[in-house]
């Protein structure tokens, strides 16, 4: 039997967007192993009830628990925005979203206080960053958006498109006025469209990845807790999805940036 230290990292997400949250791990964590579960037959979570999305991501949890892991990640803003609180207080083993570690780094690096946050409907319409946000600094003014087509924008491939740019620019029209100095990719697609983002919206902006965020946040609970492997590179990355969807793979290696060895249909 594994040793605790040495059992891998669950991930999760309602699709393959949380892959740019393995990327992430990879580069900062390259001796972990990874299992990584996609719900490709339920997604999009954005558009569902909370009641459905906090049932999913019990059956995800469960899922991976039975994968013997030591730590999972919830690499979905939208299930880290309705569920995880609850999750968190009912599981043993550290259970972490992408929303916190998003909301802190913006905290850190905001310098005039006024923070945008973009992510899909159900993120943006339950305030959950906002909470967040407040609740690790007072006195923040705080400009949110949906933005739900560049998910498929992003799946498409149309990171540099200029029907993309046009999106971007009518989503964040209002953000100039606003004087943000700080803007949060609170979606796990978001930073597949960084440079199209920082463009429209001034190189003055920062960007937040919270998915580089969240891998920050890994690494500091597993030396917290003594759960760091000790290998320092060679982890394995196991991909289970709900359902293969079209090009798939193609869309999957995009998000992750390195070829897909295996994905099993479950």
């Amino acid at each position: 039997m594994a040793a605790e230290n040495e059992k891998a990292i669950g991930v999760f997400d309602s699709g393959i967007g949380g892959l740019t949250v393995v990327r992430e791990l990879i580069e900062r964590l390259p001796g972990e192993e990874i299992v990584y579960f996609g719900d490709t037959a339920r997604l999009p979570y954005g558009t569902k009830s909370a009641d459905a999305v906090e049932r999913f991501a019990r059956q995800n949890l469960a899922f991976l628990q039975g994968k013997n892991v030591k730590l999972i990640v919830i690499a979905c803003n939208t299930a880290s925005s309705v569920a995880l609180p609850r999750l968190q207080a009912e599981e043993e083993i550290p259970v972490l979203g992408v929303l916190r570690p998003g909301a802190r780094g913006a905290v850190e690096v905001t310098e005039n206080g006024r923070v945008a946050v973009i992510g899909t409907t159900a993120t943006i319409t339950s305030r959950a960053y906002e909470k967040a946000l407040n609740e690790m600094r007072e006195g923040l003014e705080i400009w949110t958006r949906a933005c739900p087509l560049f998910v498929s924008l992003v799946e498409e491939g149309w990171l540099e498109d200029d029907i993309t740019r046009q999106v971007a620019e009518r989503y964040l029209s209002g953000l100039a006025g606003f004087g943000a100095d700080t803007l949060v990719l609170g979606c796990t697609h978001y930073p597949l469209l960084k440079g199209v983002i920082s463009r429209v919206v001034g190189d003055r902006v920062r960007l937040v990845d919270s998915a580089f965020e969240t891998a920050r946040e890994v690494e500091r609970v597993l030396d917290r807790e003594g759960l760091r492997n000790s290998r320092e590179k060679g982890g394995k990355i196991t991909v289970y999805v709900s359902d293969i969807p079209y090009l798939f793979q193609q869309v999957g290696e995009r998000f992750l940036g390195r070829p897909l060895d295996r994905v099993e249909h479950i």
